[in-house]
């Protein structure tokens, strides 16, 4: 079943992705060997307690999956041309940043991924743009450029 498997792939990798499965989770520690709250916050205790199911991470990486299904379909069908400069287009729509502290649409990388065309949880619950507090930006580009 292999061999046919791979002469009817004509050498090409296989379209869809396989999933590494189990991660490790590292929390960030401060100087005195604890997590620094001040920096990130609190920390997720249930990943350390007990084993995630295996769906859930199958939906965590549900996009990433869908894109590197999509760029090997393009890449088999046009070439390796095609995927390389999407993927240079929207590393550039990437580095486009707002200053910290300030919303950003991101409408760039959105028309270039496709999210524009759909609704998800996030554009109706949990909406940057309606959050009631602001952080000091000098702390926040300071964290952005990993000075702290």
């Amino acid at each position: 079943m292999s061999d046919k498997a791979d002469n009817m792939s004509l050498g090409h990798p296989s379209v869809r992705p396989q999933p590494p499965g189990d991660h490790v989770v590292s929390l960030p520690h401060g100087p005195y060997g604890t997590p620094d709250m001040m920096l990130h916050g609190p920390q997720n205790v249930k990943s350390r307690l007990s084993d995630t199911h295996p769906l859930e991470f199958s939906e965590q990486q549900w996009r990433a999956n869908q894109q590197h299904m999509d760029l090997g379909m393009l890449r088999n069908s046009q070439g390796l041309h095609a995927p390389l400069k999407l993927q240079m287009e929207r590393q550039t729509a990437l580095k486009m940043r707002r200053l910290p502290g300030l919303h950003s649409s991101d409408i760039m990388i959105n028309t270039l991924t496709g999210l524009d065309e759909m609704i998800t949880f996030e554009d109706i619950l949990n909406n940057p743009a309606d959050a009631e507090t602001m952080g000091n930006p000098h702390v926040l580009m300071e964290k952005r450029l990993n000075l702290l």
